[in-house]
């Protein structure tokens, strides 16, 4: 650097200070070039510790079929990142520290020399010292942590596998250090009893993270994305959220003559007919409808005392979840089963394609009626049957009181009224309104739900507490009748 005003015209101080200024031994040019290596090498250090951090096996696994050899070399070194990581440790420390010697020595003296031309020489050092910290500290942040942290966490894997071989080569160099600082750092880690493993085990929880998280960002659709949840709620849903309840069941008696199995398979057409023997605890197996229809159309008399008509029947009790009536469907080759309950008493049947509904939600049968109706915003029309994880779901709800004690929105209301609920009986939890709106033969066939203004949800009761202290129960007209 050179002093750029005419030497006659200045004092003989700032004349003492130009002279000084030009007489340093490293220029500044020089300096800066020194500072903007050891950037970039920090800068390196950084990319190479968090693009391993954050990349994502999935992707490494994707990319290494696809071709890449070196994403197999990043999934190893995920799963032993001590020796990768002291070296970006032993890198990042000696950069900065080397950077704070170079960054002070480099351009304190210019900045002191330059600030003697208006401060004493005592202010001007300690001022010039400050200036060369936080210019030296503010490039550091920015251009060798902020910036290269923030693209690795933008694209992990590609960088990873661009900055593995030079580590390797780190790594190889460093070896002594590497293993003197690995054993001291396993000593620390087992006297405190610190985990060294990476868990890369993927719960069901980070994958509907992952599929919330594709759905909010658009690539998945919001029906594509319950499906996934609706798929993990197979091990949780008990049977009796997709099965059909036993007074909504169509059956056969064996001596049903032929004129009323026409009668009934046309004012009820459904797939599968139960048969009874006497009443409809006692079934004794069931009838296809095809099989039914194929006499029908070769004029053979419709009877089901004949044996080959009537097929055995798959028996399961009524506290399976989905995920085991879906395995037992798969190891009797059956796609109907009847339910039962502790006292061998039938509570409904259910069907493969009742499972699957479940699991498919609005993507399926849409001309089917809706259990669930939104009526605008704050109000939903629901059918007293319907399951209470589907009513959670649509209400938004995280939990119900005594969710064990019942399946269905009618039994949720059952258990908060502690009696059999009647018509415009109200219940208030959570931040909503549920009126009873119909009540047929003491089954609860409507519920309105409304969301309450300014109301916050309820502390779920203690078993024993009566349904005052959980709710709000109004009984407006004593009528039962629907």
């Amino acid at each position: 650097m050179r002093c750029v005003v005419e030497w006659s015209h200045l004092s003989h101080p700032e004349k003492r200070a130009c002279a000084r200024f030009s007489a340093l031994p490293m220029s500044l040019s020089q300096s800066l070039l020194l500072i903007v290596a050891l950037i970039l090498t920090s800068a390196f250090f950084s990319v190479a510790e968090i693009s391993l951090a954050a990349s994502r096996r999935l992707r490494l696994r994707q990319m290494m079929e696809d071709g890449e050899p070196r994403a197999e070399l990043v999934m190893k070194m995920q799963a032993q990142p001590g020796e990768y990581f002291t070296v970006t440790q032993i890198g990042l420390n000696a950069v900065a520290i080397l950077g704070g010697v170079v960054g002070e020595g480099a351009l304190t003296p210019y900045l002191a020399e330059l600030l003697m031309l208006w401060l004493p020489e005592s202010r001007a050092q300690t001022v010039g010292f400050l200036l060369s910290f936080a210019s030296v500290t503010s490039l550091f942040i920015l251009f060798a942590d902020l910036l290269p942290k923030r693209l690795s966490m933008a694209e992990p894997e590609a960088l990873a596998i661009r900055v593995l071989r030079p580590m390797l080569w780190c790594m190889a160099v460093l070896k002594p250090l590497v293993w003197c600082f690995n054993h001291l750092a396993d000593a620390v880690a087992k006297l405190f009893g610190l985990p060294t493993v990476r868990d890369d085990r993927i719960t069901h929880e980070d994958i509907l993270a992952m599929t919330e998280a594709g759905a909010r960002a658009g690539v998945l659709a919001a029906k594509e994305q319950q499906v996934i949840a609706n798929l993990f709620e197979l091990d949780s849903r008990t049977i009796g959220s997709a099965m059909t309840q036993r007074d909504r069941i169509a059956y056969f008696h064996r001596d049903d003559p032929d004129e009323l199995i026409r009668v009934r398979i046309a004012e009820e057409p459904f797939s599968t007919y139960p048969v009874c023997d006497g009443d409809i605890d006692h079934i004794v197996g069931y009838v296809d409808a095809k099989d039914l229809f194929q006499r029908a159309l070769n004029n053979q008399p419709l009877s089901l005392m004949d044996d080959s008509l009537v097929h055995k029947v798959l028996v399961v009790p009524d506290r399976l979840t989905l995920a085991e009536v879906l395995e037992q469907f798969r190891q009797v080759h059956e796609d109907f089963a009847v339910i039962v309950n502790e006292y061998s008493l039938v509570v409904g049947v259910v069907t493969l394609n009742d499972v699957m509904s479940t699991v498919m939600g609005g993507l399926v049968s849409p001309g089917d009626e809706e259990q669930i109706l939104r009526r605008d915003e704050n109000s939903w029309l629901i059918d007293g049957v319907t399951p209470v994880e589907d009513v959670m779901q649509a209400l938004e709800l995280d939990e119900l009181p005594h969710s064990e004690d019942y399946e269905t929105l009618g039994g949720f209301l059952m258990v908060m009224l502690r009696r059999i609920p009647r018509r415009t009986d109200t219940v208030q939890w959570g931040g909503y309104r549920f009126e009873v709106m119909d009540v047929d033969s003491y089954r609860i066939d409507q519920v309105l739900v409304t969301r309450m203004s300014g109301s916050s949800p309820a502390a779920p009761p203690n078993a024993g507490d009566t349904a005052a202290a959980v709710a709000k129960v109004s009984s407006m007209s004593p009528d039962t009748s629907s």
